[in-house]
């Protein structure tokens, strides 16, 4: 007999079926018994009544504790009286597969409870949580549209290192690991390794994969380690190129989660999936910093200049909001100084770009330089030279034009459900303050 999911029990009415799940509640009442049984599809109820015929089944009933797993056989009933699902399960066995011995140290059906650092102390416990479940499916969706309209568009999905000789990626910290006798550092991005790819000849190519930043930053959106949604492309034109190529590729993959799991979304997050209309605005930081001044009274701190801070991306969103109806918005035009050596420049001005959504930054993106001998006189600019000579080794034998960008799958997935922390939407957080469990 094949594992049947909760969620397509209605297919079976009226057959002898298996199912498998965690015990949800117990009622043991004076004629009757009930169970509500969970996977992570759903939940469903089993009904025994107290009996000669059920003596065996209500005595492993009586013996039962919340949170322990079952295996049930029985027969699917439809019954309108049953508030859950207008069905029941009437069982025939019921076998314990692993019984709950203790009483749980938070209650993870009110997540308001216990604080954040004990629900992420048992974290195995919290992701119990049915909106918790739902979180991932709807990030894993996400990422799967994300992952599908890049296929459709003949990306190659590719696989980077994460362990690297150098530790130049970015003005970010890097982590450094022994590596035998010698020592290795964990990868902040794939960056130098898809534009390997571009300079090996894969015309497009991304990577969904872990990157680690060693930054002591206690923020609610960033992490030490995260997982980073990253392509690169040859044969552009401009980075405008990369803007439409993304705000294509978030389109499409929000109006696949919409479709799918809009009401649920709704029902538990109480919020809604927004499918953003083309284009995305776009505007310049010179531009924008203007705008902010003159509508919002906001002056740019001093080390701010030529560059976004959070106040500003909040300020932004409201903008864009605003002038153009939308949640998306392009800022282009940074300064050379607040942006990675290998940024294609055009007039000193990197030709990138930074995409906003819901007061954050989600997305880096840019035109990269692809002529080496202007790529090495910007790494000797930043001071880098030594630190990557091995990446600048890729673009002596010819590379053609090429852009990419890297955004947040936990980012993402934090302001797609409206939630305050990246740290309730990573399968298990890794922060300057936490390393387990």
């Amino acid at each position: 007999m094949n594992y049947i999911t909760i969620e397509k029990l209605n297919n079976y009415y009226n057959q002898d079926i298996e199912i498998q799940g965690f015990i949800d509640r117990i009622r043991d009442l004076q004629y009757v018994q009930f169970l509500i049984i969970k996977d992570s599809t759903g939940k469903v109820q089993i009904t025994i009544e107290k009996n000669d015929d059920n003596k065996n089944l209500n005595e492993i009933v009586s013996s039962l504790t919340p949170d322990s797993t079952l295996l049930i056989k029985g027969i699917v009933k439809e019954n309108s009286k049953v508030k859950l699902n207008g069905m029941e399960i009437i069982p025939s066995s019921i076998t314990i597969t692993s019984k709950s011995s203790e009483e749980l140290p938070l209650n993870y059906n009110n997540p308001e409870s216990a604080n954040l650092d004990t629900r992420l102390d048992y974290r195995f416990l919290d992701l119990r949580n049915e909106k918790n479940i739902l979180l991932f499916k709807v990030q894993s969706y996400f990422v799967k549209a994300m992952r599908e309209f890049l296929y459709n568009h003949d990306f190659t999905e590719i696989h980077t290192p994460k362990l690297i000789a150098a530790a130049s990626e970015s003005g970010s910290e890097v982590f450094e690991v022994k590596y035998f006798k010698d020592k290795a550092y964990l990868a902040q991005s794939p960056q130098f390794y898809k534009q390997m790819a571009i300079c090996s000849g894969f015309d497009r190519v991304f990577e969904v994969a872990p990157a680690f930043r060693a930054e002591n930053s206690n923020s609610y959106r960033h992490a030490t380690e995260f997982t980073s949604f990253d392509l690169e492309f040859a044969y552009i034109k401009s980075y405008e190129d990369v803007m439409k190529l993304e705000e294509e590729m978030i389109t499409y993959a929000l109006s696949k989660v919409k479709e799918k799991y809009n009401d649920k979304i709704k029902e538990l997050f109480n919020t809604e999936v927004v499918v953003p209309t083309l284009p995305f605005p776009r505007i310049k930081l010179n531009d924008l910093v203007k705008e902010l001044e003159t509508r919002y009274n906001y002056v740019t701190p001093k080390e701010d200049i030529g560059d976004m801070n959070n106040e500003m991306e909040k300020l932004t969103t409201k903008y864009a909001h605003e002038v153009y109806n939308h949640e998306f918005i392009f800022v282009t035009d940074y300064s050379s100084a607040k942006r990675p050596f290998y940024h294609m420049r055009k007039n000193n001005i990197p030709q990138g770009f930074d995409l906003i959504w819901r007061g954050c930054e989600i997305t880096s993106g840019s035109q990269r330089e692809h002529r080496y001998e202007v790529l090495k006189d910007q790494a000797e600019e930043k001071g880098l030279t030594n630190d990557v000579k091995f990446y600048l080794e890729f673009f002596k034998y010819g590379c053609p034009p090429h852009g990419g960008l890297a955004l947040g799958i936990d980012r993402m997935t934090m302001l797609l459900l409206n939630l305050p922390s990246v740290k309730e939407t990573m399968f298990l957080f890794r922060g300057p303050n936490r390393i387990t469990p």
